[in-house]
């Protein structure tokens, strides 16, 4: 068992080293959310897998990596980041975990929870690197 563990931490770190690389060498800017993994693990239906996504190691590997290829790192606050709408900003308040949807009811913009939060992430990044 203690082999069969290694074997999959092994195969987990060779992949997270292979997708940081190319991410680092493909782009100048790179946005994060900082996530706090541990208030999230409280949530026990969703523990396991968060724990099984390695993302402190992910960001330890961007963080060097940007480092040696003199690219840059913006860690963003996560705070409602798939609450607002990317197209116009509207706060439409917390959705349960169910909903990966949502319409703006000032926009009319169809939101899918994931996508909208990656470019809430981005503006925000964006906005910190132009202020640095």
């Amino acid at each position: 068992v203690a082999k069969y563990s290694e074997k999959i931490a092994n195969q987990r770190k060779d992949y997270i080293h292979k997708i940081t690389t190319q991410i680092v060498k493909n782009y100048d800017v790179i946005t994060i959310e900082d996530l706090k993994s541990s208030n999230m693990l409280k949530k026990h239906n969703l523990a396991r897998a968060i724990s099984n996504q390695s993302w402190r190691m992910v960001r330890t590997m961007l963080e060097y990596k940007c480092e040696w290829y003199g690219k840059k790192l913006i860690v963003v606050n996560p705070f409602k980041t798939s609450q607002y709408c990317a197209e116009c900003g509207y706060d439409d308040g917390k959705h349960e975990l169910d909903i990966r949807q949502w319409t703006c009811p000032n926009c009319d913009s169809v939101n899918d929870r994931d996508i909208n939060a990656s470019k809430n992430i981005l503006n925000k990044g964006l906005e910190q690197a132009l202020v640095i």
